[in-house]
C-alpha cells in the first residue's frame, strides 16, 4: 500500500446522477486505486444531478492523476474541475506584510512619518545600538538562497526556491514569533553573496542561510560570520546536526550505548554531514566514519574537495576503506544525509544489535522505514508521516528567538550544545520510547526551552549585546 501525504491532496469537484449507490460507487474506485479520502461535500442538487467536492490524498503525482482517470472513468460522472490544495494554499504566496501601528488621524502619520520619525533616525545615528530597539531589526531574520540545493530538488534557481523560503519564514512566525523576510539571489557566486549580504545587513537582525550547495555554502556562511556583528547561521548544516545530536542523545538511551562506545557511520557528506561529523563529538562519540558515493572518507583518499578534507581530518582515525554497504558491519548508529534507497535491508542486518536508524533524505528516505522496521531497535526520518521526525524546525525558530532575545553578536558551538540538549529534555527519561525519541514539531515547549538556553549560552561565552530581564 502506498504512504499518503497531504503534500499531495486533491480535490476534485465532480457531477453525477443521484441515484442512491452512485456515491459509494465513486469512493469505492477511489479506494481500490488507493487513494485516501478525507472529505466529501455537497455543493449542489440540480434536478436529478448532484455536486460534490470530494478530497483525497496520493502518495505522489502519478498517483494522484491515477485517481483521477479512475474518477473520470465511471460512467455518468462529469469532473467539473481538480483543485491541488497545495498549490491553492500557495497562491498570492504565503506571506504579507502588515503594519502593527495603525495610522487613523494625523497625529499617528506625524508620529510614524515626517516629521516625528525624524527625531527617531537621529537618535539612531547618534546611537548606532539604538536601531535594534527602534526598528524591525529588533526581529527581523533574512532567509537567504541563491536556489543552488533546494530540499531535494537541487539546483532550481532563485525564483524556484521563494516558494521554500517563504514557507521558512512562516514556521520563524508560527513557532518562535520572529519576523523573516526571503532573500533569493540571482547569483551563485560565493563573493557576490557575501557582498549582497552584507550590504542587506543593517536591516536585520540575524541571517539565516538556506538551501545554498556544499562545500560553497561553508565558505559563505564563515566569511559572513566573521565580517558581520549579527548571528549567521546556514541551517541546512547546523540546524541539522543540532536536532540530530539531540536525537541521538536520546535514542542511546534507550539502547542503553554510551556515545563514547558506540561506532556511528554517516552518509552523505554535503552541508549536513560535515556538521553532523564536527558536532557529534560534542557529546562524545569518536568513533565516526563519513561516507560519500565513493565511500568511506579517510585521510589520503584522492580528489577530496576542502569540506571533505575537513572531515577526513576529523573521523575515520583507523583510515577504514570501501564502500558503505564495506564500512556498515557492526556499526551501531547510521545517519543518512544523502538520498534515497542507498541503504540495503542487507545492510541493516549486518548492523550491531539494537541498531539506530536515522534515514533523513527528504523526501524519500536512504531505506523505507517499513523495510527496515524488523531489523532496527530504533527508525527516525525527515518525514512528518513517521514517528520520529528530525525536522530542523526543532531547531531554527527558538534558536533565533534565543540570539535576538539578546542581540547576540554571533552563532558558536556552546550555544548550539545547549540548544541540542533543550529539545532532547523536552522528552523526559519516563516517556522515552523507540517510537518517541524527540518531541513533536508543534510541541510548543520546544521553542521555549531553546530559546532561553540559546539566550543564557550567549550571555555566558560573550555574545550577548544585553541581558534577559524578567520581562523579555
Amino acid at each position: 500500500m502506498s504512504h499518503h501525504s497531504p503534500g499531495y491532496s486533491m480535490t476534485v469537484r465532480m457531477h453525477y446522477p443521484d441515484t442512491p449507490g452512485y456515491l459509494g460507487r465513486i469512493t469505492s474506485t477511489i479506494g481500490e486505486a488507493d487513494g485516501l479520502i478525507g472529505a466529501v461535500d455537497l455543493v449542489e442538487v440540480r434536478g436529478i444531478r448532484i455536486t460534490r467536492d470530494v478530497t483525497f490524498s496520493a502518495s505522489n503525482d502519478s498517483h494522484g492523476e491515477r485517481i483521477v482517470a479512475a474518477i473520470r472513468s465511471i460512467p455518468d460522472v462529469e469532473i467539473i474541475n481538480v483543485s491541488d490544495r497545495v498549490f491553492l494554499m500557495h497562491l498570492g504566496g504565503k506571506l504579507e506584510v502588515v503594519s502593527r501601528v495603525p495610522i487613523k488621524t494625523r497625529d499617528d502619520l506625524s508620529m510614524a512619518y515626517t516629521p516625528g520619525v525624524a527625531r527617531v533616525c537621529r537618535a539612531i545615528f547618534e546611537d548606532p545600538d539604538s536601531v535594534f530597539a527602534l526598528t524591525i531589526r529588533r526581529n527581523t531574520v533574512a532567509v537567504v538562497t541563491d536556489g543552488s540545493a533546494v530540499l531535494g530538488m537541487g539546483n532550481i534557481g532563485p525564483k524556484a526556491a521563494m516558494p521554500v523560503m517563504e514557507g521558512k519564514a512562516v514556521l520563524f512566525k508560527e513557532f518562535g514569533g520572529v519576523d523573516a523576510f526571503p532573500i533569493c539571489l540571482d547569483t551563485q557566486d560565493p563573493d557576490e553573496i557575501v557582498a549582497v549580504v552584507k550590504a542587506l545587513a543593517p536591516t536585520f537582525g540575524g541571517i539565516n542561510l538556506e538551501d545554498i550547495s556544499a562545500p560553497r555554502c561553508v565558505d559563505i556562511e564563515q566569511r559572513l560570520a566573521a565580517e558581520l556583528d549579527i548571528p549567521v547561521f546556514h541551517d541546512d548544516q547546523h540546524g541539522t546536526a543540532i536536532v540530530v545530536l539531540a536525537a541521538l542523545t536520546n535514542a542511546l538511551k534507550i539502547v542503553g550505548k554510551l556515545p563514547d562506545t558506540v561506532r556511528v557511520v554517516i552518509n552523505g557528506a554535503g552541508a549536513a554531514g560535515a556538521a553532523i561529523a564536527n558536532l557529534l563529538p560534542a557529546m562524545g562519540v569518536g568513533n565516526l566514519i563519513v561516507c560519500d558515493r565513493s565511500g568511506a572518507i579517510h585521510t589520503g583518499r584522492p580528489g577530496l574537495n576542502p569540506l571533505k578534507v575537513r572531515i577526513a581530518e576529523r573521523t575515520n582515525h583507523d583510515r577504514q576503506m570501501g564502500s558503505l554497504s564495506d564500512i556498515l558491519p557492526g556499526t551501531d548508529v547510521f545517519i543518512g544525509v544523502s538520498a534515497r534507497d542507498v541503504l540495503a535491508v542487507e545492510d541493516v542486518k549486518r548492523m550491531a544489535p539494537d541498531a539506530i536508524v536515522f534515514a533523513l533524505a527528504n523526501p524519500d528516505p536512504e531505506i523505507s522505514p517499513d523495510a527496515a522496521a524488523d531489523f532496527v531497535k530504533i527508525m527516525a526520518t525527515g518525514r512528518s508521516d513517521y514517528p520520529n521526525q528530525i525536522n530542523n524546525v526543532l531547531c531554527f525558530p527558538g534558536l533565533f528567538r534565543g540570539l535576538l532575545d539578546v542581540r547576540a553578536r554571533h552563532v558558536n558551538e556552546p550555544m548550539k550544545i545547549a540548544a541540542s540538549r533543550a529539545i532532547a529534555g523536552i522528552v523526559s527519561d519516563n516517556e522515552l520510547r523507540e517510537d518517541y525519541i524527540i518531541p513533536s514539531v508543534f510541541d510548543r515547549r520546544v521553542t521555549k526551552a531553546v530559546a532561553e538556553a540559546v539566550s543564557r549560552t550567549a550571555i555566558e561565552t560573550g555574545e550577548a549585546r544585553r541581558k534577559l530581564t524578567p520581562q523579555t
